[in-house]
């Protein structure tokens, strides 16, 4: 950890609890910093408070109030608080600076950083490149939107580390001086408008992870998307571009049916395990990234032929009963289901169905060519079942994920695919897309044992 005199003895408001603010309450006070917390929910609610009053932490529940500002020099803010919350907009009135904890960690972190954002393919993104620098000079440590707060891993990351962050727009939004040695933009998609206001505040956000960078710093981005592309010629730092369409040589990109960087091979398509299209550009991505940051080729391509994905997000569970099975439960809209349903040439069995959005599920008509049943459940069912009927699919109904799970054993046979991407959120039935998906894995062992 660096000292950060900036804010020894100085009165900072952590705003927001949960990991983040914990983790920054805690940092700031080992600093030396006059530290008060305040979050929106009653006490009762927050079970951190105790820890942090024991340790002389000023904590103030259920509410938000002005005064708190009075003698603050600055504000770390949780991620997912809007700017338009009553006390932010406050302190912006008063030129008090916000930060996210992002911030924070960089300004104490000895190590290098590796910053990936980007609309979609974060957190497999993210994943990859960690595993890829394992026997690397530098031995990395995973941090960010990927669960582990920055600034705790920053606390104890010394110059023989490297961080790898997965970073959200939230989180990068309330940055200053934040500057990685390598930055990864893998996309934009319309998303978070609601947060951000427009498509150009949300561009202005993700920009944010390379605003310092400079010509010794390497912005790893994707050439096939256009916003991507023309927005990063702004940037000072070296540009390095990936692409599934052309052939890139001072980049990533595909050649001769494999994966290359800076015209040396890395690895044959077909020894990755991974499926999908949009996994080859996450892969791209990851090479480059990990390349530039010290990686060997040999560790890379081990980990690209070993790689099943991560848990939840088109994870290959295994291959039961003859089926290959897949857990996508983080699909939980269309566009994610699609990009699955792209992954796979053979007969599929899909798991669909949860919380009723409103929408209507036309736009998965060209993706579902593949499917040969539809195993449907949660509040979308009845809507699911009319557009399979509307199709010809064969459609099957169950009461949850777990039911869901038993009858798609039951009405598929072997070599099919198995498939949970549910194209919808999982709050009907279940309080987050993973607990909807361990409750699946629970289901897929228990049929495992089946004989």
């Amino acid at each position: 950890m660096k000292p950060f005199p900036h804010v020894n003895k100085k009165q900072v408001l952590v705003l927001g609890l949960a990991k983040s603010g914990m983790a920054a309450a805690l940092a700031l006070h080992k600093l030396g910093a006059i530290v008060t917390v305040n979050d929106g929910k009653p006490r009762a609610e927050s079970k951190e408070v105790d820890a942090l009053e024991e340790k002389g932490i000023e904590v103030v529940c259920g509410g938000h109030p002005l005064h708190l500002l009075d003698t603050t020099s600055l504000i770390i803010k949780n991620p997912g608080i809007p700017y338009s919350n009553l006390l932010i907009a406050e302190a912006m009135n008063r030129n008090i600076p916000i930060w996210t904890e992002v911030e924070l960690a960089y300004r104490i972190a000895e190590a290098d950083i590796v910053a990936i954002t980007g609309s979609n393919g974060k957190t497999t993104t993210t994943t990859l490149v960690h595993a890829m620098l394992e026997h690397s000079e530098k031995a990395p440590l995973i941090a960010g939107n990927i669960g582990t707060v920055a600034t705790s891993v920053a606390l104890e990351a010394t110059k023989e580390n490297v961080m790898v962050l997965e970073l959200s727009s939230f989180q990068l939004m309330g940055t200053e001086q934040f500057k990685p040695k390598v930055a990864v933009w893998l996309n934009l998609f319309d998303a978070h408008l609601d947060y951000h206001g427009s498509k150009d505040l949300y561009i202005e956000a993700k920009a944010k992870v390379y605003e310092n960078m400079t010509i010794e710093d390497h912005l790893v981005y994707s050439a096939d998307d256009p916003i991507v592309a023309k927005h990063v010629q702004q940037s000072k730092a070296t540009l390095v571009p990936f692409s599934t369409k052309v052939e890139l040589p001072t980049g990533a990109y595909l050649k001769d049916n494999a994966i290359y960087f800076r015209e040396e091979r890395i690895c044959p398509i077909d020894e990755i395990v991974l499926p999908g299209a949009h996994n080859v550009e996450n892969m791209l991505a990851s090479v480059a990234a990990a390349k530039l940051a010290g990686g060997t080729t040999a560790q890379i391509k081990t980990v690209l032929t070993t790689f099943t994905g991560v848990k939840h997000r088109l994870q290959f569970v295994g291959e039961v009963h003859g089926r290959k099975v897949y857990n996508d439960s983080k699909a939980t809209n269309i566009l994610a289901t699609q990009a699955a349903l792209a992954s796979f040439n053979q007969d599929v069995v899909l798991l669909a169905g949860g919380l009723d959005r409103g929408n209507e599920f036309d736009e998965l008509i060209p993706s579902l060519t593949h499917v040969k049943t539809l195993v449907v459940f949660g509040e979308t069912k009845m809507k699911l079942t009319a557009l399979g009927n509307e199709l010809g699919i064969k459609v099957v109904q169950a009461i949850d994920v777990q039911d869901a799970a038993k009858k798609a054993f039951e009405h598929s046979k072997i070599g099919d695919i198995v498939l949970l991407s549910p194209a919808c959120a999982s709050w009907d039935q279940y309080s987050t897309f993973e607990e909807r998906g361990d409750a699946f894995l629970a289901a897929v062992t228990q049929l495992t044992n089946c004989h």
